[in-house]
């Protein structure tokens, strides 16, 4: 794993591990507009008890796979590439 990693700072992956992360944020957000689907369906209906915790879940969950599922389609395995820090903001060891 720290290979892996370390392979994603510095920005030398390859075509599979792009296309891997590029994929997983088209399927967070297919599930994202599946949750957001059920959403409108049970929001449409007269609701005799008061929101479940599931759909609270649900509605975290999609807002969740949303942010990230745009972070991985727009950027990749650019999220993981170090950039450089002003001094003043960096620790000194």
């Amino acid at each position: 794993m720290p290979a892996l990693l370390r392979r994603l700072e510095t920005g030398g992956c390859g075509w599979r591990i792009e296309l891997g992360f590029r994929l997983g944020g088209v399927l967070l957000l297919a599930a994202c507009a599946l949750a957001l689907w059920t959403l409108s369906l049970s929001a449409s209906r007269p609701s005799p008890h008061p929101v479940a915790p599931a759909e609270f879940g649900e509605a975290m969950f999609s807002v969740a796979a949303w942010a990230l599922g745009w972070a991985l389609l727009a950027e990749g395995p650019g999220l993981f590439r170090l950039c450089a820090l002003p001094e003043r903001h960096a620790r000194h060891r």
